[in-house]
């Protein structure tokens, strides 16, 4: 054989296993670090399930954390968009939120919410008007889409078995996750909103869906004991909300030009990239089980 078609060969073949390392060290088809993932996903698990298992106010201390690096990564997120958050007053607004919903319920929130808006706009205010309603803008979405979402789980967790609740509550919003990563990878095709998140398929909706109900009824009869039904359409709901919320921090994310909301989680991106769900379907949980599943004495 002439050396160089020999060569040439030789070449192929080089490029060829460079090919094949570069796709095997490569994400998956849904664009993660699925060994990561799960290790981080099985950890915070373990967290979650620990704190609600020793007492509620673990549990409430370990929300306000993921609560506050939450916002830090919003306030951080924002400065892509020239927006200057006033820290200090929507931390100290966003802490008094999640207390004031675990210990006094829906007025004191709504009443602590609003006095951390008004704290946010004169913080600003006395700082000068150059850029200041942006600076507002994004202080009262900072409050309104982390802490205020959040206390909507915290009031669950005052419930006299408010611990099976919360449980119920992120054990849906988790598998519609779950159920529609493993659908949309298997079998994803149609893509449900290409311009926002290509990776998202109507396939792996449905997995969502069906999962979320199967999950929602086994929690609300095994652990509340509730009609299973209740748990079908908490389900359902939650598979909506969640879709939604992954999809409203898709256009935040693509609006700011960013990719994650942080680096802290290894697999998943930042505390946000996970909480994201989670902030959406909460209310709808504390609606559906406070008014349809009564609390146990």
């Amino acid at each position: 054989m002439p050396p160089a078609l020999e060569g040439s060969r030789v070449q192929r073949r080089i490029q060829r296993a460079v090919e094949v390392a570069r796709r095997s060290k490569s994400p998956g088809k849904a664009g993660r670090d699925l060994p990561a993932a799960i290790g981080v996903g099985v950890g915070l698990g373990a967290l979650i399930i620990g704190s609600l298992a020793w007492r509620p106010e673990a549990f409430l201390a370990l929300v306000t954390v993921a609560i506050v690096i939450g916002m830090w990564e919003v306030v951080q997120g924002v400065r892509h968009g020239r927006v200057r958050v006033p820290l200090v007053p929507t931390m100290a607004g966003g802490v008094a939120m999640l207390a004031s919903a675990y210990w006094g319920g829906p007025r004191p929130l709504t009443l602590a919410f609003t006095l951390a808006v008004l704290v946010v706009l004169v913080w600003r205010s006395l700082q000068g008007v150059g850029d200041a309603m942006r600076d507002v803008s994004g202080g009262v979405l900072t409050l309104a889409y982390v802490p205020l979402l959040a206390s909507f789980c915290i009031m669950l967790l005052a419930q006299p078995d408010g611990e099976l609740r919360v449980v119920t509550f992120i054990a849906v919003t988790v598998f519609s996750d779950i159920g529609g990563y493993a659908v949309g990878v298997l079998k994803g095709k149609h893509p449900m909103a290409p311009s926002i998140s290509p990776k998202k398929s109507w396939e792996g909706f449905i997995g969502s869906m069906a999962t979320c109900m199967l999950v929602g009824a086994t929690c609300t009869s095994w652990l509340l004991h509730a009609p299973w039904w209740t748990g079908v359409l908490l389900g359902a709901a939650a598979c909506v909300t969640a879709t939604v919320g992954d999809l409203c921090e898709s256009v935040i994310k693509r609006d700011l030009g960013i990719k994650d909301m942080g680096h802290i989680l290894p697999g998943h991106g930042g505390i946000m990239d996970r909480l994201d769900s989670l902030l959406l379907t909460a209310p709808m949980a504390w609606l559906v089980l406070t008014y349809l599943v009564p609390a146990a004495s």
